[in-house]
């Protein structure tokens, strides 16, 4: 393990537009992208439309009861065919320009004076598909024609996090409920909010509730610092709450060595999940330019306790004021990023070498100079 201090990234790399479009093409157009809770759309004809890097995608639930994935584009003339962030539709989709209508599952079923032209091939003028794949209760989509590794990139996450695969499948993301959803727009670059996240040197200056729920995060350990490593609840803490209280029964499955800990696990490039005995808050990011991004937040329960209406307002508002504080932090460094000094960047101590680990993947990625389609 590393023992000096690793220079960062220069500042330009959290504000030029230049980049950020590289960005876009080479990391977020080209790898798995977390884009809905996939109970978001639970009957046929319901879909949500997502921005993944330059693209708008359609994601909806077809008659067959799959969710598939589309660019929301018509193919007749370009235009966008769902305007709205999320609705349902009867039947078909149909572009609100000249009415080129498409099936859910994609395929042109009419059009004006398309019946004039029965040489057409109306599969050849489908909707654009999108590789969809369905994992803890979420729908990730890859623009790229030839997608990468699915096990790699995503489960392998997890994998070099927690060790295994089996310590996530504990908990059943894809069986709880959402209790909590709450959206933030945060100016600040998507880089800053995941090296953020991916320590906790911070954690003593601006999480006080936080580290006295886990109180060796005040050493400036991250939880994901350690592979399979949980951070322990303090002795006087009964739950993952605002006041320290208890929560809820826990998490069917989840081992007793997971018990009365928390673990956090970053899928790059956009996703946190977080894991407490008794429900799992699941970050999505979208990052919509140089100094901004959207960040969805799911708290994630039981059925039962959804169902039941129970109070789940003491454990979402601990990490409601852990988002908050991390990403004011976050915008306090945006502006700094084009300040004359931070053009050479700055340094990361040895507890955060895991965040220079995540610039070297990011510079990967973007001297990449395959081309797509």
């Amino acid at each position: 393990m590393t023992r000096t201090l690793i220079p960062t990234l220069g500042g330009r790399y959290y504000t030029d537009a230049g980049i950020f479009a590289a960005e876009q093409e080479k990391i977020f157009e080209r790898g798995w992208f977390c884009a809905v809770r996939s109970a978001d759309l639970p009957s046929a004809g319901d879909y949500r439309t997502v921005q993944i890097g330059r693209e708008s995608v359609l994601v909806s639930r077809g008659r067959d009861g799959g969710l598939r994935a589309f660019l929301n584009i018509c193919r007749h003339r370009g235009a966008r065919l769902c305007t709205e962030d999320a609705g349902t539709v009867k039947r078909a989709f149909q572009c609100p320009y000249h009415a080129w209508t498409y099936g859910l599952d994609g395929k042109l079923i009419a059009a004006p004076n398309l019946a004039n032209l029965p040489g057409i091939d109306r599969t050849e003028y489908g909707l654009h598909a999108v590789r969809l794949r369905e994992w803890l209760g979420y729908a990730w989509v890859c623009l790229a024609s030839d997608p990468p590794s699915f096990e790699v990139d995503v489960e392998g996450a997890v994998r070099e996090r927690l060790g295994d695969l089996e310590s996530i499948g504990h908990y059943g993301l894809d069986r709880l409920s959402v209790g909590r959803r709450i959206t933030y727009d945060v100016k600040a670059n998507w880089k800053l909010i995941v090296e953020n996240f991916m320590e906790c040197y911070h954690c003593a200056t601006i999480h006080p509730e936080l580290t006295e729920v886990l109180p060796e995060f005040a050493d400036g350990y991250a939880a994901q610092y350690f592979v399979g490593h949980g951070a322990e609840f303090g002795e006087d803490v009964d739950g993952f709450t605002i006041d320290r209280g208890s929560g809820f029964e826990r998490l069917d499955g989840v081992a007793n060595e997971q018990d009365r800990r928390y673990y956090a696990v970053t899928i790059r490039p956009q996703v946190f999940v977080n894991l407490v005995p008794d429900h799992v808050i699941f970050h999505r990011m979208y990052p919509l330019a140089p100094d901004r991004t959207v960040v969805e937040c799911d708290w994630l329960y039981s059925g039962e306790v959804v169902a039941s209406g129970r109070d789940v307002s003491r454990s979402v508002e601990l990490f409601h004021r852990v988002n908050e504080q991390d990403f004011d932090a976050c915008e306090r460094c945006q502006p700094a990023m084009a300040s004359r000094a931070y053009r050479d960047g700055g340094v990361l101590m040895p507890s955060e070498h895991h965040i220079g680990e995540f610039h070297a993947w990011l510079l990967a990625r973007l001297e990449d100079r395959r081309s797509e389609d």
